[in-house]
């Protein structure tokens, strides 16, 4: 049973860093077309199509129910990504946001 808690680890992971790099190929100049092609966008697709099949496998054991609010601490590690990498805003309602999410998703892990 273990294995599958770290494929979803994996999963949330690997959307993760799919996040980051459609992020960092939005940011540039140019058409969507242009986006759509730069390596960081396509790299990123391909996280995503990976981290699908990763979530996948984890739903073989881990019930949906539990799995798919785990995948919401993605939500507390990509906002402090947007705000240190990116230079978005952290303000105190987002941070208590987070808290919540925090308590949310580990309260469900241990569920």
């Amino acid at each position: 049973m273990m294995a599958y808690w770290l494929v979803l680890a994996a999963a949330i992971c690997t959307s993760l860093v799919g996040q980051v790099l459609l992020k960092a190929g939005a940011t540039d100049e140019g058409s969507f077309i242009a986006q759509l092609f730069r390596p960081q966008t396509m790299i990123g697709l391909v996280c995503y199509g990976g981290a699908a099949m990763l979530y996948i496998v984890a739903l073989r054991k881990i019930p949906m129910s539990v799995a798919l609010p785990c995948t919401a601490a993605s939500y507390v590690v990509i906002a402090l990504v947007g705000y240190f990498v990116f230079g978005e805003s952290l303000g105190s309602q987002k941070i208590a946001a987070i808290g919540l999410i925090s308590i949310g998703v580990a309260l469900l892990a241990t569920a």
